[in-house]
């Protein structure tokens, strides 16, 4: 058993205003993310599936061009090499599970 309390996990700023604690199991990502509301994700896509949960607060979503507004209990997923981006309206927090593993989260 692999055992971690995210207390215990430094965050990291990947992008200015938004900070993560990532938890790797052997074939997935988990990236808990603290957003400010003056943050945004650009525009990107990468080769892993994505499962974005929306714990606190409220985003637009976009993804290959669509976009939806997204509160606490949304549930967006990515497939993998799609397009997406995101803006929050207020600060947020937020789990993005992703597969495989996300080596540049390490």
């Amino acid at each position: 058993m692999d055992y971690q309390n995210l207390n215990d996990i430094d965050a990291r700023e990947m992008i200015p205003g938004m900070k993560a604690r990532f938890v790797h199991s052997k074939n997935m990502t988990f990236a808990f993310w603290d957003i400010s509301a003056e943050s945004a994700l650009p525009e990107h896509s990468h080769p892993h599936e994505q499962v974005m949960y929306v714990m606190e607060g409220e985003c637009d979503f976009t993804v290959n061009g669509e976009t939806q507004r997204v509160g606490p209990g949304g549930v967006v997923i990515i497939p993998p090499h799609a397009v997406h981006s995101s803006k929050p309206l207020k600060a947020c927090r937020v789990l993005d599970v992703f597969h495989p593993v996300r080596e540049d989260y390490r």
